[in-house]
């Protein structure tokens, strides 16, 4: 128990050091990876009961060469696609915003150090300090977070892909 509040402690300390833009990041990182764990759900489970379920329906069909029969096939293909892609684009998003909140991290621990060498007049290290910490701390952090990200995010667009194509080829028009 005394090791948990150590850590706590320690992550405390970490994200006083870091400012309040840290807390963003923190946020923006978690629900970015809960998406991306969502798609990795997805595509290991309900996608595979998608995909036969398109299959048994375009199977069934009697003819599949027709326009008429194309263009179901067409809607088909992308309605499994809508599933596919869900959530893509917001973790593109987010990865992208990660770097950029760092940034604006940078902004505000500048801006507090700043305003200590405007009070003070430089003499005061110290308070210059926490404000150097303010700006390199969310920096690093949005890149740490945006590095983790894209990882994931390539992943499960390759995934997304791979599973894409599938289907197109899936579903033949054979007779």
């Amino acid at each position: 128990m005394l090791a948990l509040m150590d850590a706590l402690a320690a992550i405390q300390a970490f994200v006083q050091s870091g400012g309040p833009i840290l807390i963003v990041i923190a946020v923006m990182t978690f629900i970015m990876w809960t998406l991306l764990f969502e798609r990795f759900w997805f595509y290991k489970g309900s996608l595979g009961r998608l995909v036969n379920g398109a299959l048994n329906d375009w199977e069934a069909r009697p003819e599949r060469k027709s326009w008429n029969a194309q263009q179901i096939r067409r809607a088909m293909i992308s309605r499994v696609n809508e599933q596919i892609n869900t959530n893509l684009e917001l973790i593109g998003t987010m990865v992208a915003l990660c770097p950029l909140l760092g940034l604006l991290g940078t902004v505000t621990g500048m801006i507090e150090v700043f305003n200590v060498l405007a009070l003070t007049g430089g003499g005061d290290a110290k308070s210059m300090a926490s404000g150097v910490s303010q700006a390199t701390i969310p920096t690093m952090a949005g890149m740490v977070a945006a590095l983790s990200g894209v990882f994931g995010q390539t992943l499960v667009n390759q995934i997304a892909l791979r599973e894409s194509q599938l289907l197109e080829d899936h579903l033949t028009m054979d007779h």
